[in-house]
């Protein structure tokens, strides 16, 4: 039992390794790109589009990012292939889910470090001047916040637990099994379909910025392509997730009726005690 117990560690610290990633990601993502001095495209002419794409200081860094998003694309996906699937569960055993969230940090703290900006280019859009330089930038950062609060609300729904590889450990110390083994085939189903519940919530932290320079756009092209090609829900899964939507408003009307109930008979302070 002790052994493991001892299995929680590794599982443990790959949880907060891409907690902070995750806390790593929203500067990366948002406040770069939102915050003045913060890595967001100084006010200046730009340069025409033929002598931009001729210039090394803009094409050497496009290639370095192109690199790293491509860095990150192969590993998040190579290793949610079933053979290397099969090939880290007889490495790792239930460790396998939390090596794999692991190494996907990694690779986006790689990608997040070495990401080389782009100075010298054009812009696709500019609305860090007048007369739209205080109201576009607000309604930028208003719209992040909201996208980044429905990321971190689906992941609580989506079980982070699980998502992050400790429910398994978790599960295998008490001798549960799998806790994928307990949810149903629907479910199982979607998850193998949705693999980024988020998907409009990232697009739109990508393109909703005040100033589209030559490496945003790369960055967000790109994981716009990839995010797609993820997203595979049908007419099964879309039933599925209507049908679980119906059910917590169900326990949710439920619950707000006893609770009127109980208001009504006993007062308000009943609700208190309660």
């Amino acid at each position: 039992m002790a052994a493991q117990l001892l299995l929680m560690v590794p599982a443990l610290g790959s949880f907060l390794f891409t907690f902070g990633t995750g806390v790593e990601l929203i500067r990366f993502a948002s406040l770069r790109v939102l915050l003045p001095g913060g890595g967001r495209p100084a006010v200046t002419p730009s340069p025409e589009w033929g002598a931009a794409l001729r210039d090394p200081q803009v094409l050497r860094p496009l290639a370095v990012d192109l690199g790293l998003v491509t860095l990150f694309v192969l590993q998040h996906s190579l290793m949610a292939t079933a053979l290397v699937k099969h090939w880290m569960a007889r490495c790792f055993g239930v460790l396998q889910r939390s090596f794999y969230v692991f190494c996907t940090a990694l690779a986006l703290q790689l990608l997040m470090r070495c990401w080389q900006p782009v100075w010298h280019g054009p812009l696709l859009w500019n609305a860090c001047t007048e007369p739209w330089d205080t109201w576009v930038p607000l309604i930028c950062f208003v719209l992040h916040v909201i996208a980044w609060l429905v990321i971190f609300s689906v992941i609580l729904i989506f079980d982070y637990a699980e998502l992050m590889g400790v429910k398994q450990v978790y599960y295998h110390c008490l001798g549960m099994g799998d806790p994928l083994a307990l949810k149903s085939v629907r479910a199982v189903r979607l998850y193998s379909h949705l693999r980024h519940p988020v998907y409009l919530e990232f697009l739109l932290v990508l393109w909703v910025v005040p100033c589209l320079s030559l490496d945003r756009l790369l960055l967000a092209g790109l994981f716009t392509a990839y995010l797609s090609c993820g997203h595979s829900l049908d007419q099964q899964d879309y039933l599925y997730l209507r049908a679980q939507l119906d059910k917590k408003f169900q326990v949710f009307s439920r619950e707000e009726a006893s609770y009127g109930d109980l208001l009504a008979r006993n007062g308000p302070a009943a609700g208190k005690q309660s």
